[in-house]
């Protein structure tokens, strides 16, 4: 019975895991291990691989393609294969020939990154916060700002496109890798940067890409090194902003205008590549000369013409309008206009030209001269009226001024000014043209004769007048001549006698003789004085009458020569 139980008894549990792994070829030694088999058959999107075990595996043809690379697999090729399992439920090796790469490339990065290599990869995915890399097999993130040295618009150059790159941070278990492109960059520049400084001198021409603008201007990359082109050394005509004639990325040829070896700052320079449109800029614009030009810029203070490319005058606000005086720039031309300009000054030196507008235009000034000569009569608007006077639009938009002073012969100009209001259409005589200082002088009251001249054309200084007491004043009386002029007789004029000199001794109405001292012809009166006359007759009475032996009195002599005058009068009176 026991012997029985002898010969039935079978393998033990041990020898039949051993025979099953004979029988396997030890295929389960190599699940998770990277094995070399042959491609044996294309079927539709798989390859068939023989690795070596009981049965073939697939792969995914797919798999055999990198980025940026076609797929490149064919019968007979020997490849290597991660073994997963060495047989799924139908019955096939389950192999990937992505893990192999994997495992190939992790092996390949550690070594890399440990001796600080650089690495091929490319960039196939963007990613939160970079750009996912494949390292033919392994794939490692590539933050933003380690793409390019300069900030990097549109990656799309780059994408599929093979780059070198060096591995910041890797961690196999986790299965991270960092890598940059910038590094491997950098390290190029430097060695661009020390080549580019032994070399680089003062009027040197190189080639450059625009890497940034600014408003002042725009930093050219030479090659590791960074210059600064000025907007104004963009070119000879104004620029005013980079952005109008450069681009990011633009490739431009520059001149070294300055290098400062110690700070590494370099100025660059475009326009300095061309002619300087300002050389003889004399002989081709002498003074005097009109050309025609483009309107670049408008100021407060005037607007900027340009004559040629690189050649520009200024019109100030004065030579703009013979007759727009407070008017903005921007009224009068636009930017872009095209204008006809004299050229009235020019200063190679401080490369200035100063232009005027009005210069093109006739000169209303000398205009309205010809029109209208002193002593006519021009007619007009009212446009303002000031503390100075009235101002009348008489030609165009020339104006003239009416003084104050010349508005009435007999009112004070303040009253006289009361009578016009803005709008009232007027008569006036020109009475000056001043062409240089532009000013035309106006008279109101020209148009009639003066009633004073009239008044006094008759009398001279040391007439013997009869007036009437017009006005009677604690300083003295206001009197009127026959022929109409107004006189003053002060207090102390009165009479020689100081006890008569008292205004209050005339009535208004009542006559007397005075002797005519002045003839004030701006204040318009005459100044008069009894006490002159009195005097005069006195001088003749002792002319007439009286010796200096004859023993009469001077009471004797003014009474013969009063009674005198007192037959004459009476003559004259029975004559009549």
């Amino acid at each position: 019975m026991q012997e029985a139980i002898a010969i039935t008894e079978g393998p033990s549990q041990a020898d039949f895991a051993s025979m099953l792994d004979e029988s396997l070829g030890g295929s389960s030694k190599l699940e998770g291990s990277v094995v070399k088999g042959t491609v044996i058959a294309l079927d539709n999107e798989d390859a068939v691989v023989d690795v070596g075990l009981k049965s073939e595996g697939r792969v995914p043809i797919k798999e055999f393609s990198t980025p940026g690379h076609p797929v490149e697999v064919k019968v007979g090729d020997e490849v290597e294969v991660y073994v997963e399992r060495f047989e799924n439920r139908s019955g096939e090796a389950v192999l990937s020939r992505e893990k192999a790469r994997r495992e190939e490339s992790w092996n390949r990065l550690e070594k890399a990154f440990n001796e600080q290599d650089k690495v091929e990869g490319a960039i196939f995915g963007r990613v939160k916060g970079g750009f996912a890399v494949d390292l033919g097999g392994a794939v490692a993130f590539l933050p933003g700002s380690q793409v390019d040295i300069r900030p990097v618009r549109d990656v799309a150059p780059l994408v599929n496109k093979p780059e070198p790159f060096l591995i910041l941070k890797m961690d196999r278990r986790r299965g991270n890798i960092v890598v940059s492109r910038r590094a491997v960059l950098e390290e190029s520049r430097k060695e661009q940067r020390d080549e580019l400084l032994a070399t680089l001198s003062e009027g040197q021409v190189l080639d450059g890409v625009v890497k940034n603008i600014t408003d002042y201007g725009a930093f050219v990359d030479l090659g590791g090194l960074d210059g600064l082109l000025h907007v104004t050394d963009i070119s000879w005509k104004r620029v005013n902003h980079p952005t109008e004639v450069l681009g990011v990325g633009a490739q431009v040829k520059v001149q070294v205008i300055r290098f400062n070896r110690e700070t590494q700052r370099i100025s660059l320079g475009m326009k300095q590549l061309e002619a300087d449109p300002w050389e003889g800029v004399e002989l081709k614009y002498p003074v005097g000369t009109k050309f025609k030009g483009t309107v670049t810029n408008i100021t407060d203070y005037g607007a900027f013409v340009e004559l040629e490319p690189g050649v520009e005058g200024l019109v100030h606000v004065s030579e703009m309008s013979w007759t727009k005086k407070n008017v903005h720039p921007g009224k009068i031309v636009s930017t872009s206009q095209e204008v006809e300009v004299m050229v009235l000054e020019v200063d190679p030196e401080k490369r200035r030209i100063s232009l005027g507008l009005k210069q093109t235009l006739a000169n209303p000034w000398d205009a309205f001269l010809e029109a209208h000569p002193v002593g006519s009569t021009v007619e007009g608007e009212i446009r303002n009226i000031t503390e100075f006077g009235l101002f009348v639009g008489v030609d165009g938009e020339v104006d003239g001024m009416v003084h104050l002073s010349d508005i009435d012969w007999e009112k004070p100009g303040e009253e006289a000014v009361q009578a016009f209001n803005k709008g009232d259409v007027v008569k006036a005589v020109v009475l000056d043209v001043d062409i240089e200082k532009e000013r035309i002088s106006l008279g109101m009251k020209q148009l009639s004769d003066d009633p004073f001249k009239e008044a006094t054309s008759g009398i001279k200084k040391g007439d013997r007048v009869t007036c009437t007491v017009k006005e009677i004043t604690t300083g003295g009386i206001e009197v009127e001549t026959s022929s109409g002029a107004v006189g003053f007789i002060r207090k102390a004029e009165l009479s020689r006698d100081r006890d008569e000199q008292r205004p209050e001794r005339y009535a208004v109405g009542e006559k007397l003789d005075a002797r005519v001292t002045n003839i004030d012809a701006a204040s318009r009166r005459l100044t008069l004085s009894v006490k002159a006359l009195e005097i005069a007759d006195e001088k003749q009475a002792m002319a007439e009458y009286g010796s200096s032996d004859s023993g009469a009195s001077l009471g004797d002599i003014l009474g013969a020569a009063l009674r005198q005058k007192q037959e004459e009068a009476k003559t004259d009176d029975g004559d009549k």
